[in-house]
């Protein structure tokens, strides 16, 4: 279900940007989609990994969730990985995020971190409707509850989550959308891409004559 939900979300994100723009300037599958790829970070799909770590560690460690954001802020003091949209809120919620959350509720035996993360949400949107727990956070602490229904430690979670395992869920699934992007733009024979000239002008005051 991961790999379903996350295989595509648009060419307007940095990862298919990258990938069409490549495409277009005449350049292979693998190379195209390299660029699309080594956009994935903390801030495009890249928070699995942070948010899985994090809210792991606040939960084992007893932190309700005021204190958590309060940690994050002023200890951390980095965003909380897997929190926050740009577009999505408490008024427009990601339907992908309904997706996992209903079939983890349906289909697992606990969801204990992912209620945690939950209640988190409840501290940060109170601040600010935009603080949502998003789909990386989602991911990362199902995929927690979802090893450790099967038996994994926490210590060989916390490997995982190390090695950057958790984000390669990501990584697999939206490659395949970017091999779709590249593809539309072969098919549609595109010619090279050039950016809208409005979208880089500098406005700035000329300097004044001699």
């Amino acid at each position: 279900m991961v790999i379903k939900v996350v295989a595509d979300h648009g060419p307007a994100v940095s990862g298919a940007h990258n990938t069409k723009v490549t495409a277009r300037a005449g350049k292979d599958l693998m190379s195209s989609i390299v660029t699309g790829i080594l956009t994935i970070g903390p801030r495009f799909g890249g928070a699995i990994d942070g948010a899985a770590k994090y809210f792991k560690m606040a939960k084992e460690k007893g932190m309700d969730p005021v204190e958590f954001v309060d940690y994050m802020k002023k200890v951390e003091k980095i965003p909380i990985p897997g929190i926050g949209h740009r577009i999505k809120s408490t008024k427009n919620p990601d339907k992908r995020v309904e997706l996992l959350k209903n079939f983890a509720k349906e289909n697992f035996p606990s969801t204990e971190l992912l209620d945690y993360a939950l209640e988190v949400e409840k501290v940060t949107t109170s601040k600010k409707e935009n603080l949502i727990l998003n789909v990386d956070g989602t991911i990362g602490v199902l995929l927690v509850d979802m090893f450790r229904a099967l038996g994994y430690s926490d210590e060989q979670i916390d490997e995982l989550i190390n090695a950057g395992a958790f984000n390669a869920f990501f990584v697999l699934g939206r490659t395949v959308g970017f091999i779709g992007h590249y593809l539309d733009e072969k098919r549609l024979d595109m010619p090279l891409y050039r950016h809208p000239t409005d979208d880089i002008l500098y406005d700035v005051k000329r300097p004044e004559e001699a």
